[in-house]
């Protein structure tokens, strides 16, 4: 699955890099405009194959486009464990594993300065248990430790 994702971003930056102009013809409200549909079209060609299961607990339910930001939406299966022990215990943990590889698999997203949001819900009460807000900024401070 995560190939199959891989590959449809894959396309779609480099349909939007096909889309481009040379960057000293682009004025940054066309730049903006740009960034807006290429969250668009990654989010519409992904989202016909989904729901998919990531991991024996969670799955990768949408992708919801907002503007330059391209929201993942997932649902996980807690188990036994309440939503608060997994909101405390889990957090930390889940936010450097998925930062470190948003940064690493989008790289050509955060140049073009869109921002990957990572929700996770969960699949028995679908209350928000994580968000994770990935941009340019925060994969530079990464990439420097």
């Amino acid at each position: 699955m995560k190939k199959t994702i891989i590959f449809v971003l894959f396309s779609t930056i480099l349909l939007a890099n096909q889309l481009k102009i040379k960057n000293q013809d682009v004025s940054p409200a066309q730049l903006q405009k740009q960034n807006k549909q290429i969250v668009q079209l990654a989010a519409k060609e992904i989202n016909k194959q989904l729901p998919q299961t990531v991991d024996k607990y969670t799955t990768l339910d949408k992708l919801i486009p907002n503007g330059t930001h391209l929201e993942y939406i997932f649902k996980i299966n807690t188990g036994a464990k309440s939503d608060d022990a997994v909101k405390k215990e889990d957090r930390s943990r889940m936010e450097r594993a998925v930062t470190y590889g948003v940064c690493k698999s989008s790289k050509r997203f955060m140049e073009a300065q869109i921002t990957i949001v990572y929700k996770y819900l969960s699949a028995k009460t679908n209350v928000e248990l994580f968000e994770f807000v990935i941009n340019q900024q925060k994969c530079y401070n990464i990439m420097q430790r």
